[in-house]
């Protein structure tokens, strides 16, 4: 028996942020960054929430990777203001910060690393979420999952609870309009590889592969695009509504190996995440095509590309995928993130433990052990073919 999870209401079009205007309530806390207040786009938000009636407050000290420190700080800014409304705002740090910090305004007794599917959370007794993404990659407005830093451990926190799904996702393609080229590129990788993982996942299902597939056709058309040419409304919008639709398919299945790798990356090597899963994917997915040929055939002719044989097929997908990456600068390989060899070397362990504590390990078609791991990561790191 599957079931299928996803935002109560996405409103979605060019202005959709003036839907704000309809919220009912008394307060309303945003949790953004810096860089969305300079942008102007906290302040618009919050000019349609006051618009409603709503008393508001802005915390806007979310960063990159967001930490459990900043979490429990946004976490004890509610508990003071008391808001009916929870609003993240921003790209996925903003919005899984939200999330997280949702949970310790109603429940306090609750560590975050407590957060999970089989706990009872009982969110909703003191605010509802809305998720306004300001980028278009991370797909975290449509999920029920986080993604927190432990950067004492130097540790991704993969946290999950179907509660955590939004209760309003608003998707404005005028909001990342204004994306460096950069962000562009890393944001709409990530989008790309949680539709590629969420098709070939072990627990997908009819509903999440459409979706993952619309996405993964999306990307491959619009990103290179985007990525060129900043006033290219059709592929921004695009980009906007493929990353929610890969965020809603592997909500419903699950991410696989190559976000096991990048999140280990990630988090012990500073790396931005759209920039370590992109390292990864086409070693991960030829180690994972051993068990999942005939899906990625599928993908293979979903993108446009002929082939006779699932060998022919396979070579050629990792070929265009290696074009479409070099085509946004995002790098096909661990070498070309900076990251020397003798560094790779004295972190081998600790990647190879936290990639297999992911549960993108579990739910890969192939399931790696800790030596494969080992030699995923020198592979992906030399840029060498997947033989083994």
């Amino acid at each position: 028996m599957w079931e299928f999870t996803s935002p109560k209401s996405i409103v979605f079009g060019e202005g959709a942020l003036e839907y704000l205007k309809e919220i009912e309530g008394k307060k309303a806390l945003i949790v953004t960054d810096k860089v969305i207040r300079r942008l102007g786009f906290a302040e618009k938000a919050a000019s349609y929430l006051r618009n409603a009636g709503l008393n508001l407050e802005i915390f806007d000290e979310v960063e990159a990777e967001p930490s459990k420190e900043t979490v429990i700080k946004c976490a004890e800014h509610a508990r003071l203001f008391e808001p009916d409304w929870i609003v993240g705002l921003g790209g996925g740090s903003c919005i899984d910060a939200a999330k997280a910090s949702w949970v310790l305004y109603e429940r306090p007794d609750v560590r975050i690393d407590e957060i999970s599917p089989l706990l009872n959370l009982g969110l909703r007794k003191k605010a509802r979420f809305v998720a306004i993404p300001t980028t278009s990659g991370t797909g975290s407005e449509a999920t029920w999952a986080i993604v927190i830093t432990d950067v004492r451990d130097r540790r991704k926190i993969e946290l999950a609870s179907k509660e955590l799904v939004a209760d309003i996702v608003i998707l404005d393609p005028q909001l990342p309009m204004t994306m460096p080229k950069r962000l562009v590129a890393d944001t709409g990788v990530d989008a790309l590889v949680n539709a590629l993982e969420a098709y070939l996942s072990q627990w997908r299902n009819c509903f999440s592969d459409v979706l993952a597939i619309n996405a993964v056709q999306a990307v491959f058309k619009y990103l290179p695009r985007s990525y060129s040419n900043s006033q290219d409304w059709e592929a921004k919008e695009n980009m906007h509504y493929a990353a929610t639709m890969a965020g809603l398919a592997f909500s419903n299945s699950q991410i696989c190996m190559a976000h096991a790798m990048g999140h280990a990356l990630g988090a012990l090597f500073k790396i931005p995440h759209g920039r370590s899963v992109a390292a990864v994917l086409t070693f991960a997915l030829e180690y994972m095509a051993k068990e999942a040929m005939e899906r990625l055939r599928a993908l293979t002719e979903a993108v446009g590309i002929e082939a006779e044989t699932d060998e022919e097929a396979l070579k050629k997908f990792i070929q265009a995928l290696k074009r479409l990456l070099r085509d946004v600068d995002e790098p096909t390989s661990i070498k070309e993130l900076g990251i020397s060899w003798e560094n790779l070397q004295s972190e081998l362990d600790n990647l190879v433990e936290r990639a297999l504590g992911s549960t993108g390990t579990v739910a890969s078609p192939r399931v790696p052990t800790a030596e494969d791991y080992r030699k995923l990561f020198v592979y992906a790191f030399e840029g060498k073919a997947i033989d083994f």
